[in-house]
Order: C-alpha cells, then structure tokens, then sequence
C-alpha cells in the first residue's frame, strides 16, 4: 500500500478526536470577569428593558390631540427624576431617557418645536407614540435573554448588567498542558548554539489557544529522549484536558512522541491527507483517575501547527465548551487571484481577502511552505484546494474564515 493510501481525511481525524469529548463543568464569576466565557444554560431575563416608557430624543412630552397647539410648559423631566402626570393642555420639557408623564404619549423633539412668549408651538401632525420607547420593547421579563452554547461578548455582558446581574455561570476553561519537543529548540531570550532555533509554536499556539477559550496551565520543554519523553507525557495528562505537543510525531529516530503516547495509551490516528499538517498525531492518555486526557500531536513545522490548530484544535475547544461557534469556521466562497496544482493531498493554502461589490478575491502567500511562518501572518483565510486540483486564476475556491475570533 502507497503512503498516500495509508493517509486519513482531515473530517476522519476530526471525528476521531471528538467521539465521546466529555463536556467540562462549570464554574460562576463575576461579569466583569466572563468576557468570552461561554453560557452552559440559557439566561431568562428577570427585568422589561427599558423598565418605563421613556423619551428617546430631547424635546417636548404631550398628547398627540394637541398637536397644532401652543402648550405651557407644566414640568421640567431629566433622566432619573420622576414625572407627574401631564396636566391638561399642557406639554413637559423633557430629555432622553427621562420618564414619560401619564397622559403623554408622543415627544416633539426640540428642533421640531417653537418656543413662543405663550408656550410652546408644536408641529400640527404628530404621529401617537413618536420618539417614545416603550417599556420592554427591547426585552421582555420571562423571555430568553442569552443562549446556551453562546460566548459572552461585550454586547452579552452589557446585555447581562442591564438585567442587575452581577454573577454569570459559565463553563470551566479547558486546561492544555503544550508540551515543545527537540534538542534544537530553544525559548526566545536564550543565546542560539549551532544548529538551534527559536520556538516560534509556543507563543503562537498560547495565543490561539486563549483565543479558543483554554487555559495553557503547563508549559514544558521535552528533550530529544525516550523515557523522558514517556514520563513527562504522562505527568502532563494528569492535571490537563488536553495535552498537546509540537514536533516528535515524524518517523525521525528522534521523534520519540508516538511511541511513548502509544505504549502510555492509544493512537487514534496518525498521517492525514493534507498540506501542511501530515505528521499529526491524535490519540489520549490516561489521566490517573481512571479517564482519559485528549492528546494532540502536531508537527514541528510552524504552518503547519498553525493549521492544525484551526481545524483541530479549536472545534476541541469548543466540544468541551458545548460551543457550537467554536465546531466550525464560517465558510466563505471567494474567486482565486492565484493558480495552483495539488497532488494527493488536500491543501490549505494561506491567503488574504478583498471584498467588493463584484464579489471576494482571494490573494495566496507566494511561499506556501510549511516552514514559511510569515505566509501565516496577516492571513484571512485557509483555502481549501481539494486533491489532485488545477486551480486558475478566476476560479471559484471555498475560504475558511480566520478573523471571526
């Protein structure tokens, strides 16, 4: 059999790493604490939004009948003071947000009004309840306020602290220990010796990881050793959700990762048929506890990690999130700027967007090598050139949408 007919899909891998993705708990914080946390039940709103009818311009209170009219002023209403009710014949002098008084129910707003030696002149056509806001009309008490399943941005939060609430529950973050393999890689800040490189997967990954919605709780470097590898594998599972590792999972005579994730507990998967990313590794431990603990093996190569974490790593998230923004990335159809020619592989080509009226272009990297880190940088979009594909400049490609996180 070829090597390219021993390769799985990226949709079996994703399968196999999230059949029977157990849901985390939850956990309750205060508001200002749950910026893009996610709901694990729906909110029910306890309050009408607005609470009272109020003005929703500066101007004049009255009843619509006295439109045409020339009305004393029979109160003075600011946002946060109490109204008396509208005395006959009369209009209030009123500003956005104040209560509107019983018996008005329209406001004239103050560009639109005449003030006179007798009163108020106001416009002789005045529509019933102009430039009012009604008590609840944005949101009613006892309906559904947020959603399971949903991230709280800062629309939600504000959504929350117009309903008094100042504590939310939410879903525990997932704990990723991100484990970094090889004797070459050394943290930025440190001398390089010959033949050594930065870890240029750390910091990205951590980035992306929190932009999942995790908790990177374990940070180690892994030498280029059997037993060492075994054992700190095996340490790292214990205390995360996730363990994931970069490098090490090639077929090298140092790549020492899926042998010790085997002989500590089960390979899934391994090599899938795709570009950048074949040497990807999936798999779990166990955890101490009688569980286990999801592994993630990626490959060196910084694009490649990059991609991976895309397409893997966050619908992980968003399984143990119960988050279903998280399970998918939008999908956008784009017309190519670039020719290309792919071999057994699907490619996930890095690129950046225009939009117009006459549709979107998609632009590629030059250098889609999987060890060209900068062809990730100001990316928009991962496209996906099917196998055994001859793309031309015009034709039309699906996209996979980074910028929506």
């Amino acid at each position: 059999m070829s090597d390219t007919a021993s390769l799985q899909s990226v949709e079996a891998g994703l399968e196999s790493l999230l059949e029977g993705v157990p849901v985390l708990p939850t956990e309750t914080l205060p508001c200002e604490r749950a910026a893009r946390r996610v709901l694990p039940a729906d909110v029910t709103a306890r309050l009408d939004v607005p609470p009272f009818d109020n003005s929703a311009m500066d101007g004049y209170a009255l009843r619509h009948t006295d439109a045409g009219r020339v009305l004393p002023v029979s109160q003075r209403i600011v946002a946060g003071a109490s109204a008396e009710p509208l005395a006959p014949g009369s209009c209030a002098r009123i500003f956005t947000g104040g209560a509107m008084p019983q018996g008005a129910d329209c406001v004239v707003r103050q560009e639109n009004a005449e003030v006179t030696a007798d009163g108020i002149r106001v416009p002789d056509e005045i529509p019933v309840h102009d430039n009012v806001r009604h008590r609840g009309s944005d949101v009613r008490a006892g309906t559904p306020l947020l959603s399971a399943g949903m991230r709280l941005d800062a629309a939600a939060l504000g959504h929350l602290a117009g309903q008094g609430i100042t504590e939310v529950e939410v879903r525990r973050r997932p704990r990723v220990a991100l484990l970094s393999t090889g004797d070459e890689i050394v943290e930025p800040g440190q001398p390089l010796k010959a033949g050594q490189i930065y870890n240029s997967n750390r910091p990205m990954l951590i980035q992306l990881l929190e932009t999942f919605g995790a908790e990177v709780t374990r940070l180690t470097s892994v030498p280029d050793e059997a037993e060492g590898t075994r054992a700190l594998l095996s340490e790292a599972a214990q205390d995360a959700d996730v363990v994931i590792t970069t490098g090490g999972v090639s077929v090298g005579e140092e790549d020492h990762v899926k042998t010790a994730l085997e002989s500590l507990g089960r390979l899934d998967l391994w090599k899938l048929a795709m570009r950048p990313g074949k040497p990807l590794a999936l798999g779990r431990l166990p955890d101490g506890n009688g569980g286990e603990t999801r592994f993630v093996g990626l490959p060196g190569n910084p694009v490649s990690s990059f991609v991976a974490a895309w397409l893997f790593l966050r619908p992980l998230m968003g399984a143990l999130l119960d988050c279903p923004e998280l399970g998918q990335l939008p999908r956008l159809t784009a017309r190519a700027d670039f020719s290309a020619r792919t071999g057994p592989r699907r490619h996930y080509m890095r690129v950046t967007l225009t939009f117009s009226a006459e549709g979107i272009v998609a632009q590629a990297f030059p250098d889609q090598n999987s060890g060209v880190l900068s062809s990730c940088v100001g990316a928009d979009a991962l496209a996906i050139i099917e196998p055994d594909s001859n793309i031309t400049a015009g034709d039309s490609i699906d996209c996979l949408w980074l910028r929506g996180d």
